[in-house]
């Protein structure tokens, strides 16, 4: 069984994505701009393909752990991102969340607003207790993006990604329900 995704806020929409968004993810997972500071190299369109058939069988998945969702402009439907929440095994109740956006689409806020939704998703359709986030070090717009969320700067992860032939670090990020919940003005359960 499905559990649901937030529809809308602002101007996106997280949505379940289809076998027809290949093309459209390989324009942020393909991009090198895009995936300067990820964790991976850019991926060919085989490999893409093969994130959006993992991701319609976990969106079936019981228990869900992966939410691994479209990023949509409301006013077009055209897909901007991408946007990613899973279950943390090693955590209770927490999850890891993770976002990447087409260039075209960087600085109009969309990143903090595709954050916002992600994290509507953990903390109010999931009930979870906590999310963290890991960002490349040179990575400045997404510390921006994820201070502005409302997550706090927790550490330094050093040599955590094997990425283009080196060892990188990550800084990582935490938010908890509480958190969330003062800044998204939401009643505590």
């Amino acid at each position: 069984m499905e559990r649901p995704v937030p529809s809308a806020c602002g101007r996106l929409v997280l949505r379940e994505l289809g076998s027809g968004d290949v093309s459209a993810v390989h324009g942020v997972y393909g991009s090198e701009a895009a995936t300067e500071h990820l964790s991976f190299p850019p991926r060919s369109l085989d490999e893409v393909r093969g994130i959006v058939e993992r991701s319609l069988v976990s969106a079936r998945a019981v228990p869900r752990e992966e939410y691994a969702l479209g990023v949509v402009e409301r006013a077009t439907g055209v897909l901007v991102g991408f946007g990613r929440l899973a279950v943390d095994p090693h955590q209770q109740r927490a999850a890891t969340v993770g976002f990447a956006l087409r260039p075209e689409s960087w600085g109009v806020g969309y990143g903090r607003e595709t954050v916002g939704l992600l994290l509507a998703l953990a903390f109010g359709e999931l009930g979870l207790h906590r999310v963290w986030a890991a960002r490349a070090p040179l990575n400045t717009a997404s510390a921006r993006t994820l201070l502005a969320a409302g997550f706090v700067e927790e550490g330094r992860i050093r040599g955590h990604v094997h990425v283009r032939g080196a060892w990188r670090d990550s800084i990582t990020y935490g938010i908890l329900r509480e958190e969330w919940e003062a800044r998204a003005g939401v009643t505590p359960r």
